[in-house]
């Protein structure tokens, strides 16, 4: 049989201080192997004092976002990548990775399949220009 525990541990805290009241409840179990439930409840009072402030937070003031890189979405493309089944072919612009740390960014839809009946793929920055 598993044996459960209970223990209330209450802040211990003088009556005249304004310190609010919390209560913690562990139930240990044996077959959870080592992880328990805490439960933890406070004053309504404690909580109020926060709500009751009238000024409104302070907002920080927005970064500006940096230009997007790459081709839009929807750009027609020819690529560059001369191993590329696709090489001096024309494809949209399906989606731009944003993040700097990506190796290939840009990815293009084709019209026509390769020989394993894929239809996109991704490209670097350098391996597509635009096309007029």
């Amino acid at each position: 049989m598993a044996s459960c525990g209970f223990v209330v541990a209450p802040n211990v805290a003088s009556s005249t201080t304004t310190t609010p009241k919390a209560t913690m409840i562990f139930f240990p179990s044996k077959k959870t192997g080592g992880s328990r439930l805490v439960v933890r409840a406070a004053d309504e009072a404690a909580a109020t004092p926060a709500a009751a402030t009238d000024s409104p937070p302070a907002e920080a003031p927005k970064a500006a976002k940096p230009p997007p890189i790459g081709p839009a979405r929807g750009a027609k493309v020819r690529v560059l990548r001369k191993e590329s089944y696709w090489y001096k072919g024309v494809g949209s612009v399906v989606a731009v990775d944003q993040d700097p740390k990506t190796r290939y960014p840009v990815v293009v839809r084709f019209s026509k399949v390769n020989y394993a009946n894929v239809s996109t793929n991704n490209y670097a920055l350098d391996e597509v220009e635009l096309v007029a």
